[in-house]
C-alpha cells in the first residue's frame, strides 16, 4: 500500500507543480481596473504592477487607448511621472518595485464616447534593462488589460469614483472604491480552472493506469 501511495504521489507531483507555475504566471499580469466603465465618463483607473522577476521594476509605460483622453494622475511617493502624447511613464526615484511586491498607480481618463473595448498596452522595465511588453491579446503570455466601455443613457459627461473637475487628490473612501473594483475585476482567470481540470484529469488517468497494471 505504501509503495502504491508513493507511486501516486510521484505521478501527481508534476501536475501540481505545473498548475502552481501556471497560476503564478496568470496572476502576475500588469492590469488596469475597472474592467468596465461607461461612455464619456471621467473614470479613475488603477494600474497595478507586480514585479514578477527577482529584480526590481524601475519604470512602467502605459499607452492610453485611442479615443480615451488622459486627464490627471495622483502623485505616488518614490515615482516621477512624465507624459508624452498618449504615453504615460512612471519612473522610480528609489529602489522601485522589489521581487514579491506590487505597486498601484492611480490616474483619471475620459472614456471614449462610443461603446466598445479599449486595450491598455503597458511596458514594464526592470533594473537589468529587460522589458516585458504587456500588449498581447487575451490568452497570450503577456496580455494587455481590456476595459469594456458600455453605453449610458446619461449625457455622456458623468464622473466615476469622484469628480475630476476639482483637481483635488482622492479621498480614502474613493481609494477603497478603486481597490474594490480592482479586486472584482482581477479575479482568478478561467485559464487557471482549465489548467486545474487538465491536471486532475492527467492524475486520474495515471492512477487508473497504475491500478490496472497492478491487477494484471
Amino acid at each position: 500500500m505504501n509503495k502504491m501511495l508513493r507511486k501516486l504521489m510521484t505521478l501527481a507531483a508534476p501536475s501540481v507543480a505545473a498548475l502552481m507555475l501556471f497560476a503564478a504566471v496568470a496572476s502576475a499580469h500588469v492590469t488596469v481596473a475597472p474592467a468596465e466603465s461607461s461612455t464619456g465618463a471621467w473614470e479613475t483607473y488603477t494600474l497595478k504592477v507586480p514585479s514578477e522577476k527577482d529584480i526590481a521594476t524601475v519604470q512602467v509605460d502605459l499607452r492610453i487607448p485611442e479615443g480615451a483622453e488622459f486627464k490627471q494622475y495622483e502623485a505616488t511617493p518614490g515615482w516621477n511621472v512624465t507624459i508624452e502624447g498618449n504615453k504615460v511613464s512612471w519612473t522610480a526615484t528609489g529602489e522601485g518595485i522589489q521581487a514579491g511586491q506590487f505597486q498601484r498607480f492611480y490616474f483619471t481618463a475620459k472614456n471614449p464616447d462610443a461603446a466598445g473595448d479599449i486595450a491598455w498596452n503597458a511596458y514594464q522595465h526592470y533594473a537589468d534593462g529587460s522589458l516585458v511588453q504587456w500588449s498581447g491579446e487575451e490568452g497570450s503570455e503577456s496580455p494587455h488589460s481590456v476595459t469594456s466601455i458600455v453605453q449610458t443613457s446619461g449625457n455622456g459627461d458623468s464622473h466615476s469614483h469622484g469628480s475630476a473637475d476639482t483637481g483635488d487628490s482622492m479621498s480614502m473612501d474613493e481609494h477603497k472604491a478603486i481597490v474594490e473594483d480592482l479586486d472584482k475585476s482581477s479575479g482568478t482567470s478561467p485559464l487557471v480552472y482549465i489548467a486545474l481540470g487538465i491536471s486532475l484529469l492527467s492524475f486520474l488517468l495515471a492512477a487508473v493506469s497504475l491500478l490496472r497494471g497492478r491487477k494484471e
